[in-house]
C-alpha cells in the first residue's frame, strides 16, 4: 500500500523555522519525485517544492524560493522541507505526494493527512 506520512507542522511565531518530515513506504522511493503541496482555508491545493529522485533537481515556487530547503534521504525513504523565515501567508495544511514528475499535482495513491503549519504574526 502506497503510504507518505507527514510530520512537523506547528505553530511558530513569524520569522522562525519548521522542518516538515514526509515518510514514504509502499512503493519504490528512487522511482519518483516527491512534491510538497500546501492547503490553506477557502484556497486551491498548490505546489510549494519538489524534488526529483530521477535527477537530483529541486524545484521551488516563487512564494518561498530562498527560504524553503527540499532534501531527501534515500536510506531512511523520507523527504524533509526546512521551511525557514515563515510569514504568515504559509498557514496551511501541508502534504505531501509523490508524483511522476515534478510540476504534476497528481498523486500515486491517495492524499495523506497533512501537517498544520500555521504562523503567527
Amino acid at each position: 500500500e502506497v503510504q507518505l506520512v507527514e510530520s512537523g507542522g506547528g505553530l511558530v511565531q513569524s520569522g522562525g523555522s519548521l522542518r516538515l518530515s514526509c515518510a514514504a513506504s509502499g512503493f519504490t522511493f528512487d522511482d519518483y519525485a516527491i512534491g510538497w503541496f500546501r492547503q490553506a482555508p477557502g484556497k486551491e491545493r498548490e505546489g510549494v517544492s519538489c524534488i526529483s529522485h530521477m535527477t537530483g533537481r529541486t524545484y521551488y515556487a516563487d512564494s518561498v524560493k530562498g527560504r524553503f530547503t527540499i532534501s531527501s534521504d534515500n536510506a531512511k525513504n523520507t523527504v524533509y522541507l526546512q521551511m525557514s523565515s515563515l510569514k504568515p501567508e504559509d498557514t496551511a495544511r501541508y502534504y505531501c505526494a509523490a508524483v511522476l514528475v515534478c510540476g504534476s499535482s497528481y498523486p500515486f495513491g491517495s492524499w495523506g493527512q497533512g501537517t498544520q503549519v500555521t504562523v503567527s504574526s
